[in-house]
């Protein structure tokens, strides 16, 4: 074989490659013909990304692409094809792209439309949002959507997280002038080898002076430490508060940890008597809407009965459309009084969403710095406040 036909097949797969991410337009210009799986993947591409301005239920403005039409079985076959040929993560991407590009919402209401979605958090915001408007018959397909992804995510997320705080937990109920039964021999040990006197003529035979006893209180089984979760339920939030219910359900399982959760937007609602069931909890919200941290804040303030072993989260864009400055003091008031506050932008793996950045700036002033956070940092994050120490803030998530 020489040179030139080895060259052949890499310039026929690089047309082919043009050809498809370029789109029907493209046929002649590449002088490319699709086949057999690869047109249907072109099929299926074109029916969302196709030329011209998509209207709601699927039709273009021009005829260079066929649309999907407004009906929830053609979607469903469309919602098929596309798991044939993309990869799950691909499959997400074009769903979220259809619901917002072609107007594709309100078919989510149909059961034969939720069997056929890929499921993920984004999804789950969406059908959240459209909680209002379900009818019944959709409601029981919709909830086993929404348990697939929560299920999924607790699977991943609830082993580090008990490990974590349990730790954090040991650690910050340790005394240093613990009675003699509540000491910890063995820690005590360790921590004092360093005090090792050898014993003259007993043949290498010594003895551990402890300088320093480690030990637990009598309320080291009882609960150590109030977590109150405060999270913004504005449309934007949608996968922060997925996130946020599930991690929720996983602190509400442990013991030494007292665990509320409450949304809000321009009302207040506790939900913490549904926190064994986050698809309860995600039903119980109502996405969208404005925004009234103060009064949030003010609720979970009254609800405060230890400060010094209370941790408050809130999770929140921070875009208030309640009084700034009231705002601003209840933070201040808080931490004053021993309340460890953390304030994320998010708790999602997209990072940091549109927030208000002078009050963000505002809350760093008054040492409650605001930032996004993924789902596998939260549990250091609350690791790091249960113990009363700096916050691992990952690098440029500190606004200025």
């Amino acid at each position: 074989m020489t040179a030139r036909t080895a060259e052949i097949p890499a310039d026929g797969e690089r047309l082919r490659r043009w050809r498809m991410v370029l789109g029907a337009d493209s046929a002649e210009s590449t002088g490319c013909t699709l086949t057999g799986r690869d047109a249907a993947m072109d099929s299926a591409l074109g029916a969302l990304y196709g030329g011209g301005e998509k209207k709601p239920g699927g039709r273009s403005g021009s005829e260079r692409s066929a649309g999907m039409g407004a009906s929830a079985p053609s979607v469903a076959r469309w919602l098929g094809d596309i798991r044939t040929y993309f990869p799950s993560s691909v499959v997400q991407v074009m769903q979220r792209d259809a619901i917002d590009r072609l107007g594709l919402s309100a078919l989510l209401l149909e059961p034969e439309m939720l069997e056929a979605v890929e499921a993920d958090v984004h999804l789950v915001g969406t059908l959240l949002s459209l909680n209002k408007a379900m009818p019944e018959t959709t409601k029981e397909t919709a909830r086993a959507v929404v348990r697939k992804v929560v299920e999924d995510l607790e699977k991943r997320l609830a082993g580090r997280t008990r490990a974590t705080l349990t730790g954090a937990l040991d650690r910050s109920a340790r005394i240093s002038r613990p009675r003699h039964r509540d000491i910890d021999w063995d820690r005590t040990i360790r921590a004092n080898l360093k005090n090792y006197l050898a014993v003259p003529g007993a043949d290498g035979a010594g003895t551990v002076v402890p300088e320093r006893l480690i030990g637990y209180g009598r309320a080291a089984r009882s609960v150590k430490k109030d977590v109150i979760l405060c999270i913004d339920q504005s449309g934007s939030m949608a996968a922060s508060v997925v996130h946020a219910s599930v991690f929720g359900a996983v602190l509400a399982s442990m013991r030494t940890l007292a665990t509320r959760l409450v949304v809000f937007d321009t009302a207040v609602v506790d939900l913490t008597d549904q926190l064994d069931d986050p698809v309860d909890v995600l039903f119980g919200t109502q996405l969208g809407g404005g925004t009234d941290i103060n009064r949030a804040l003010a609720y979970c303030q009254s609800r405060i009965t230890r400060p010094a072993d209370t941790v408050v989260v809130l999770i929140s864009d921070l875009y208030e459309g309640g009084i700034r400055d009231e705002m601003l003091k209840r933070v201040a008031a808080m931490k004053a009084s021993g309340v460890q506050f953390v304030s994320l932008l998010a708790l999602s793996d997209e990072g940091a969403p549109a927030y208000d950045r002078e009050h963000a700036a505002a809350l760093g002033a008054l040492g409650a710095p605001a930032f996004a956070c993924t789902p596998d940092l939260f549990p250091d994050i609350m690791a790091a406040a249960i113990e009363k120490r700096p916050l691992p803030i990952p690098d440029g998530e500190n606004p200025r």
